[in-house]
């Protein structure tokens, strides 16, 4: 798969600035960072780029030399194509955390104790629902609503794109956190997987067999 050139730019100003969040990127090319979302998929499907949850993209030091520059398939682990995970504290309201959801352009948020470990998620339709229940948005925490440990479903670095696709489908969510594990029921959040990050992957590598 040849790069395009807005592509090699972006390796350009990550290779010099990095790590960067993808916001700064989209800056400094003057796209907004909706349009360069697919770029940074494929840059991280390819192993160029590599994800830091709060800190942005880095050059990865070691390239996928046996993928020879092919986009990965889906028995690749879940590590090569996450995304930056987006989070909240427990005690942040209902109104804060819709508008990081909205900054963002994400489906769904995570949130986090004290100890930045996981401890819920909240998603779109949670939100509706609060909304729709008439409830000071702005007072409320955004603990009230979300769904809690151990009620969530995780995925990690290591398990396959094809198994995090499977949970997301059965159990019929948005997104998966993908956590490393700290301790007895403790996580900590180190990117998310979610259906837009699938979809992305599987036009990309049709478009790559055409």
């Amino acid at each position: 798969m040849n790069l395009t050139e807005r592509q090699k730019q972006m390796i350009a100003i990550v290779k010099k600035e990095g790590p960067i969040t993808a916001h700064k990127i989209a800056e400094i090319l003057g796209y907004s960072r909706s349009t360069l979302r697919s770029d940074l998929n494929i840059l991280t499907h390819l192993n160029i780029f590599e994800a830091k949850p709060k800190v942005g993209y880095v050059l990865n030091e070691e390239p996928m030399v046996q993928n020879q520059g092919k986009i990965p398939q889906f028995s690749f682990p879940v590590k090569k194509v996450k995304s930056p995970a987006v989070c909240i504290t427990e005690n942040s309201s209902v109104y804060e955390s819709i508008v990081q959801m909205f900054l963002h352009d994400a489906g769904t948020i995570f949130v986090v104790d004290e100890n930045e470990y996981l401890s819920g998620i909240v998603s779109r339709k949670d939100f509706l629902k609060s909304i729709l229940g008439h409830v000071q948005i702005q007072d409320i925490p955004v603990g009230v609503i979300m769904t809690r440990m151990p009620n969530i479903i995780i995925t990690t670095d290591e398990e396959t794109i094809l198994e995090a696709a499977k949970k997301i489908i059965h159990h019929k969510i948005d997104a998966l956190p993908v956590v490393e594990q700290v301790g007895e029921g403790q996580y900590r959040i180190t990117g998310r997987i979610s259906k837009t990050t699938l979809s992305n992957l599987f036009l990309d590598i049709g478009q790559e067999r055409m």
